[in-house]
Parts: structure tokens; sequence; C-alpha cells
């Protein structure tokens, strides 16, 4: 058996590897024949370089993924402490300013949702990453959900967080430090978020959530078990902006 040790050297985006192969000789020349593509180096193919580029975009393929939700989270966070900022200044706007702000800020919500839509449309592995944020944006478009700290935490898929914040809630129900309309919308969106997550909640939290998601929370959740969701939503958004 003839063993073969040569370089094999690859260019790709700007990237230069050098990589030393050894395999049987006629082995490859079999493999060759199989899949032509595969570079030849002293007229023996190069059986490495498939494999690197593979690895290569897969591995360029995740980074990306993971710039790209970092860059829509940022959006995203931005978006929500522009109505938790509302929120708190409400007092100090007079109604129509407020709506106006409101309005706006919910015009931007769907502008973002639509891009995002767009962005992911035909790739599952987006799809899969951008799920639950889509979600989220849509419950906030809806106005299902009202509280941005717990978008945020909806649309990054943080469910052990969530579940702080459950716990933080019932600290601050029990003393008195929130109120009993902010206690019982805030709990029945973790509720509802962690439900949309995936995790599994108590018999006592799914009574709670039946018994105290809002009109705009079931309707929601109804719309998106449907296929064509995301259009309904909008649409139901829309409506409550006229």
């Amino acid at each position: 058996m003839v063993i073969h040790r040569l370089p094999c050297t690859f260019f790709h985006r700007g990237i230069y590897t050098l990589i030393v192969f050894t395999f049987e000789f006629g082995l490859a020349r079999n493999i060759y024949s199989l899949v032509p593509s595969l570079p030849l180096i002293n007229n023996t193919p190069c059986l490495g370089v498939k494999i690197l580029l593979s690895n290569s975009m897969a591995s360029r393929g995740m980074s990306e993924t993971q710039r790209l939700r970092q860059q829509m989270e940022e959006q995203l966070d931005r978006l929500m402490a522009q109505l938790a900022d509302l929120e708190e200044c409400k007092g100090e706007l007079d109604p129509e300013e407020y709506e106006e702000v409101h309005k706006d800020t919910i015009e931007q919500l769907n502008e973002f949702h639509s891009s995002l839509s767009r962005m992911t449309s035909g790739d599952m592995t987006l799809v899969d990453s951008f799920n639950a944020m889509q979600l989220a944006i849509q419950a906030a478009i809806s106005q299902a959900f009202k509280t941005p700290e717990v978008i945020q935490m909806f649309a990054k898929k943080q469910p052990d967080q969530l579940r702080e914040k459950l716990s933080q809630i019932e600290r601050d129900q029990k003393i008195g430090k929130i109120a009993l309309d902010s206690y019982t919308q805030q709990k029945a969106e973790i509720l509802s978020a962690l439900q949309k997550l995936g995790e599994s909640l108590t018999a006592a939290e799914q009574t709670f959530l039946d018994s105290h998601a809002s009109v705009l929370m079931k309707n929601f959740d109804q719309i998106t078990d449907e296929t064509g969701s995301s259009q309904k939503v909008l649409e139901m958004a829309r409506q409550g902006l006229h």
C-alpha cells in the first residue's frame, strides 16, 4: 500500500489554511471518481478541502447568526427601553402626546417584525433561532404583553430569568409594593411566555393564567396557534391603533 502525504492549500474568503493529509492513493482515486469536484494536488485529490469547506461554512454560519441575533436583540432592547420610558413618563404627558409616541413605537415594532420576517423567510435555521423573538414582538404589537422587561426575556428565550421575575413580583405583591392590577398583568404575561417557550406550568399557575389572561392575550394565543398568525397579529394591532 502506497501512502502519500501531500500538502493541501485552500483559500476561501480571505482565510488561508495549510493542511497536511495522509491517505491511501488508490482509495483517494476511487473517491475522486465519485466526487469529481474535489481539487487535485500533484494530480492527486485533496480530500480535506471538502471537509474543511463544510466545517468552515458551518462555523461561519453559526457566527453570523450569533452576530445577527445580537444586532436584533439590541434593536429590540432599544424599542423596549422606549416603551418603558414612555410608561414611566405617562403621567407627565398629555393623553394626545402619550398616544402619539406609543403609536409611533408600535409602528416601529411593526417595521422591525416585518424586516425580521423577510430575513428569516425560507431559512429554517434563522426561523428556529428567531422564533421566540418574533412571537415576543407580535405579543408587544398586539398589546397582549405590555411589560417591556417580560417581552425582552421572552424574546431572548430566558425562562430562568422569567421565573426570577415571577418570584420578585410575588414578593412585591405580598408587601404591597406592586398594585394588584399590575401584578396580575405581569404574572399572566410571564406564565404565557413560559408556556410559549415550552416550559411546564404547575396546576395552580395554569389555573391563574386561564382565569386572568386578558382578552388581548387570549386572542393572541389563539391567533399564534393558527396558520398565517403573523399577518393576523399585525392586523389586530392595526385595528387597535385606529
